[in-house]
């Protein structure tokens, strides 16, 4: 895949938490329930924390029980990209920042109407923009 935003590791950790670069440059996950957005309803757009762009709206969040952000759908088709993930002896789909390549979470199929999609993110890949 091909990124509009390329910077080198020692780039990324020094803009990053170790956390956030843990999760968004090396593909981690962070503990179900710990992350600041879990359980937030607060309104607006959140946005990559690597490089701003908009990925979901609050409006289409929703409670999974998941222990992590769930959302319906991006904010734009256009505003995230997905690949196979066959990592831990299982199949998923992970889903990535389209402008950076940040690893976001993943994207399963048991999410509710109308999409049918739960797009399971890390809430340390995200900074909520208020409306």
């Amino acid at each position: 895949m091909t990124f509009k935003i390329h910077k080198t590791d020692e780039e990324w950790q020094a803009q990053l938490t170790p956390e956030q670069y843990a999760v968004c440059r090396q593909r981690g996950t962070e503990r179900p329930f710990s992350g600041a957005y879990c359980a937030s309803h607060d309104p607006g757009i959140y946005q990559c924390v690597c490089c701003g762009s908009p990925l979901f709206r609050a409006e289409r969040k929703f409670e999974s029980g998941t222990g992590w952000p769930s959302y319906t759908e991006p904010v734009d088709p256009k505003a995230v990209v997905t690949a196979d993930d066959y990592g831990f002896g299982m199949h998923r789909v992970e889903v990535m920042c389209a402008t950076c390549g940040a690893h976001l979470g993943h994207v399963f199929d048991d999410g509710p109407p109308p999409t049918g999609k739960r797009y399971c993110i890390n809430s340390i890949c995200l900074q909520l923009s208020p409306k």
